[in-house]
């Protein structure tokens, strides 16, 4: 492949998340295929998206770990989840309320696609801190920060952040089972 053509690719392969439907559903799947990039290189760039996403892991929004979760359903990765649930554990209970409620959301669906490439240990260790956020989200007061607001997600008051949590404790049970 051309170098000029190697970017072209992995330009699609990056703004799509190296995912082939939502090219196709854009209308550029065909114009991907066309660069006949191999399974090697693709793994290399997803890795790429994924070390970059990591870096870029904050308490201040959860815009990263949204992007590794969608990453994850197409590319799991053992290294990926325990490095987000590492920063999780370290970072997290100081942030606002949604953002621990966001982050630990994106967490669930990241176990939920590792499930079968994660070890015993590694699973109960993402369910524990997956756990805790959503804990700490429901027993402690609504903290909020500026620019952050309930209605982003659809919620009016405490109580329906509770039960979001809620069912992603209850999501986090299911995974163990």
């Amino acid at each position: 492949m051309e170098k000029n053509n190697t970017e072209q690719a992995r330009e699609l392969f990056t703004r799509y998340l190296g995912n082939p439907i939502q090219m196709h559903r854009e209308g550029v799947l065909q114009q991907y295929k066309q660069y006949e990039v191999d399974k090697e290189t693709e793994k290399q760039w997803a890795e790429d998206m994924i070390a970059g996403y990591l870096k870029q892991l904050s308490i201040r929004d959860w815009e990263a770990v949204d992007t590794l979760e969608t990453l994850s359903r197409q590319y799991p990765n053992p290294e990926m989840a325990e490095k987000i649930v590492s920063f999780a554990s370290r970072n997290l209970m100081s942030a606002d309320s949604i953002v621990r409620l966001r982050f630990s959301e994106n967490l669930v669906g990241i176990i939920r696609s590792h499930k079968k490439v994660l070890s015993r240990e590694q699973l109960f260790t993402a369910c524990r801190a997956a756990a805790e956020l959503l804990q700490s989200v429901t027993r402690q007061p609504l903290v909020v920060d500026p620019g952050h607001e309930l209605e982003q997600l659809g919620l009016k008051d405490k109580r329906g952040l509770n039960s979001r949590a809620k069912k992603s404790m209850d999501e986090v049970e299911a995974l163990l089972n």
